[in-house]
């Protein structure tokens, strides 16, 4: 048993899920629905909603943690682990890095160690609904040890690469690694 605390210093428990995003909410119906992956690896993918729905699916219970300052406890998603999908795409050992790309514009990094965890999965459902459009549905990465931010809504396109790329609120004075436990909100 860890003493290690739920909720992170500087953080607020809420039973909401309040909705953040950089002013658009792209609608992706799941028929439209393309996860692609692309870079340093062996294996570049091209799936369709179908194909995604194909993959073994997971389902996890995770605490989120929001750079504003809010938690929430014991989310209940379902989907791809990103252990699987990293065992599909097949990450060339240069590959150190990899890029969240979103049909708004967003981006994010993450280093590939940080992705290759066993709590992290490309989202499609959760509490028991298909995650919807206001969260990032139809598909979205959640990373529960880092901050909401590096966990991409409307994700479309993951790059893996030899060297770190800063995304969207990394270049905008945001901390690079986002990591709650350690408030690494800004740089």
């Amino acid at each position: 048993m860890t003493d290690k605390p739920r909720l992170p210093p500087g953080q607020n428990l809420t039973q909401k899920f309040p909705i953040l995003d950089l002013g658009q909410q792209p609608d992706i119906a799941p028929e439209d629905f393309r996860l692609t992956a692309s870079g340093l690896i062996e294996n570049p993918i091209d799936w369709g909603w179908d194909d995604f729905q194909a993959q073994p699916q997971v389902h996890l219970t995770t605490d989120i943690h929001c750079v504003t300052t809010w938690s929430r406890f014991d989310n209940d998603w379902a989907g791809v682990s990103a252990k699987h999908f990293l065992s599909v795409v097949r990450p060339k050992p240069e590959a150190k890095f990899l890029v969240f790309h979103s049909h708004d514009g967003y981006t994010t990094n993450l280093p590939l160690e940080a992705f290759d965890d066993d709590d992290v999965i490309l989202a499609h459902s959760w509490n028991g609904a298909p995650v919807s459009r206001e969260h990032g549905g139809p598909v979205r990465p959640i990373i529960p040890k880092l901050y909401l931010w590096k966990s991409a809504k409307w994700v479309k396109h993951i790059t893996f690469l030899e060297k770190d790329e800063p995304g969207y609120w990394e270049v905008r004075g945001y901390h690079n690694n986002g990591d709650p436990w350690k408030e690494e909100r800004f740089g």
